[in-house]
């Protein structure tokens, strides 16, 4: 299971993929993390994916990340008479909080929300932008609106309301039920939607309570004009591009994409390229050239993991799917310029002695062509510290923790590997070497780079990096630093 590639790669799972035979073919493809999306997924199928993810974890012996995808609060018109309508472009609308059937001229918006955020000249965008309104008259349970682009309508349609911040909390009643729920399973990541602020994040941190990494979905603008308070407060971001796409201009999103990466990579913190990657392959047994040069751009802008949605979840081809997106990624990551690029965007390191660690190792293995770099990370910390440098070398994480295993599957160059914690200074260093040349990254007479915390076991110490020779680590080279 030793991945040939640094980016990660993150599969939805669905009614093409619920089957166990078919998780363990994903994850043997390419898959690192399983995504479930809660808005199609109740808590019978949910246990069944967990359960499922887990003995393939078993039978692999690699540590596997689930993410659970929270719905988020879903804004919706009401029903149509006879179920579909037609709005002519140009003709007026009211929009009104009854809950009467909607028509040509009338619209029911049953949320309050939304009517305290309109005014006039603001757009509502309806069926991911399929019909767009201009609001001519605005009040506290009504609007009148122009049919900007008309079209059919069918019931409960989504409705979004670009560059507006709404008085509405991330998580609705639905999504704590699914958050307690998948915490109960011990999922590794919660994926959180409808972030328009940071205090969003800070008050799903409050009811998970370390007990799963939290990953801060961008979808709307105001997120954006947040970036950093948010980062601050989540343990990863997902650049959520099919939403972005609703509430900005198209041609605004892959600027905005980069602006998320990098501020992502600043921080050290996983950061996940999302929506329609390889969105032909829902039908499709190969990609258009476009969508594999979508993916590869964003291995090439050092995001930590692409993901498929529809195409893996639902889609007619979804191992080949992954696969595809193995070979894009490791196609780019062998690709000459891909060293350069990477390093162009190299940040400098914080101030900490764990961070002066792992930028000593980066150059320690440029140096010496290490073959590798061996982290013992207990929190996950190190581990995202050692991500954050974009080595040119694997990057093997040891951890005696399960959970961290699988929440660091996220993370850009990891290959996480789940063993007992070291008992002294010498089995720290023994076993770096043996489960280095076990896994493949290092033979006999070749140097590792290896980093810990002393005293050992202690969570976010790192203070130690020590070169040491595969085979003669008793004659190792040290440096404590």
């Amino acid at each position: 299971m030793r991945r040939r590639r640094r980016v990660k790669i993150v599969a939805t799972l669905g009614p093409a993929s619920r089957e166990p035979h078919l998780i363990r073919h994903l994850c043997e493809a390419g898959a690192d993390v399983f995504r479930i999306n809660m808005s199609h997924t109740d808590h019978a199928t949910l246990a069944g994916y967990v359960a499922a993810i887990r003995d393939v974890e078993r039978d692999l012996a690699r540590p596997i990340g689930i993410l659970a995808d929270l719905q988020g609060p879903k804004l919706r018109l009401g029903a149509m008479a006879g179920g579909r309508v037609t709005l002519a472009t140009g003709s007026m609308v009211r929009l009104a909080l009854d809950q009467e059937l909607g028509d040509a001229t009338y619209l029911g918006l049953p949320h309050r929300e939304v009517f305290a955020v309109l005014k006039p000249d603001s757009q509502l965008l309806v069926d991911d932008g399929r019909v767009r309104l201009r609001i001519v008259e605005a009040g506290p349970e009504s609007a009148v609106a122009r049919v900007e682009l008309g079209g059919d309508l069918t019931d409960r349609k989504g409705v979004n309301v670009p560059g507006a911040v709404l008085p509405i909390a991330a998580l609705s009643a639905k999504d704590h039920a699914d958050l307690d729920y998948a915490l109960a399973l011990q999922v590794d990541w919660i994926a959180l939607s409808f972030v328009q602020r940071p205090e969003d994040v800070a008050a799903a941190r409050q009811i998970v309570a370390g007990r799963a990494g939290i990953l801060a979905k961008l979808e709307k603008p105001a997120a954006i004009d947040q970036l950093d308070a948010i980062i601050e407060q989540a343990d990863a971001l997902m650049v959520a591009r099919g939403d972005l796409g609703v509430e900005l201009p198209l041609e605004y999103v892959p600027g905005y994409q980069k602006q998320i990466i990098r501020a992502a990579r600043r921080a050290g913190k996983p950061v996940v390229v999302a929506t329609q990657m390889l969105e032909s392959m829902i039908a499709n047994a190969m990609p258009t050239r476009a969508e594999v040069s979508d993916v590869a751009t964003a291995v090439f802008e050092g995001a930590d993991a692409v993901m498929l949605s529809a195409e893996s979840a639902v889609g007619q081809y979804p191992v080949e799917a992954v696969g595809m997106m193995d070979r894009i990624a490791c196609s780019v990551e062998g690709d000459p310029y891909y060293r350069s690029i990477i390093d162009a965007q190299h940040n400098e390191p914080e101030a900490t002695t764990p961070d002066a660690i792992m930028a000593a190792a980066r150059q320690v293995v440029q140096t010496l062509k290490a073959a590798a770099i061996v982290s013992w990370t207990s929190s996950g910390s190190t581990g995202l510290r050692a991500a954050r440098e974009r080595p040119s070398v694997p990057i093997i994480a040891l951890t005696p923790v399960q959970g961290t295993g699988r929440r660091l599957a996220l993370a850009w160059g990891l290959h996480c590997v789940v063993t007992e914690d070291a008992h002294d200074f010498e089995d720290m260093v023994d076993r770096a070497c043996r489960i280095a040349c076990r896994e493949g990254f290092a033979a006999p007479e070749q140097s590792i780079v290896v980093t810990a915390g002393v005293p050992l076991g202690t969570p976010g110490a790192t203070n130690l990096l020590r070169i040491a020779i595969v085979g003669q680590h008793a004659k190792a080279l040290e440096a404590a630093l």
